[in-house]
């Protein structure tokens, strides 16, 4: 930790000081109130990403025994080839500010679930295995859609929070302790100075 310079005892530096002081105090101040602000809104989105992932594991644990049952039935080759063609996923992103920090949402998706119509593969052909483990992967693919921007969004949060405590934590222990320990010893120079002038002008007036 590097040491603050050491002030000149002069009526100037002990007004800059305590201006800067005063700028130092009205900034942690503000510093507490957005770090406030920033917990809040974690301890708002906290229990919805906490049911999203709740819903998204659950999902997983019945989509890759689906997907196991698929490719006992098919085989990699015969998946591979029931899934031809793919199809492009295109979504609608609009960026965006949350207490400062820079954040994106999806505004529009597209449907994952599809009917056995819309995939364009005879029922008969694809199979029921290989049929439910897509809809289960396509259901899952929805979940992680609709839960990637709160988990954008709370991992941004996140790091605004420890990056503000850091600061809120330099200020008060750190730099503000310094400064007003600087501010002290220049008072306490200036009034020793002023009481030898006063020694010596009474010794002057003595003479």
């Amino acid at each position: 930790m590097t040491t603050a310079p050491k002030l000149a005892a002069t009526r100037l530096n002990l007004l800059r000081a305590q201006q800067r002081l005063e700028r130092l105090s009205k900034g942690a101040a503000l510093l507490r109130r957005k770090r406030e602000a920033l917990v809040r809104e974690l301890f708002h989105l906290a229990r919805p990403a906490a049911d999203a992932r709740a819903a998204i594991a659950e999902r997983i644990r019945s989509a890759y025994p689906a997907l196991l049952r698929a490719l006992a039935a098919r085989g990699q080759a015969g998946l591979r080839a029931a899934a031809w063609p793919g199809r492009d996923l295109l979504v609608d992103l609009r960026p965006g500010q949350v207490w400062g920090i820079p954040v994106t949402d999806i505004v529009e998706r597209p449907v994952l679930t599809r009917s056995l119509g819309a995939r364009g593969t005879a029922p008969a052909r694809l199979g029921a295995a290989a049929a439910g483990a897509a809809r289960e992967f396509e259901q899952l693919g929805e979940l992680l859609l609709e839960a990637a921007p709160r988990e954008m969004l709370l991992q941004r949060l996140g790091q605004a929070l420890a990056q503000t405590s850091r600061q809120v934590n330099g200020l008060e222990r750190r730099v503000t302790p310094a400064l007003r320990q600087q501010l002290t010893n220049v008072r306490r120079t200036l009034d020793e100075r002023e009481r030898e002038e006063h020694v010596r002008l009474g010794r002057l007036l003595r003479r």
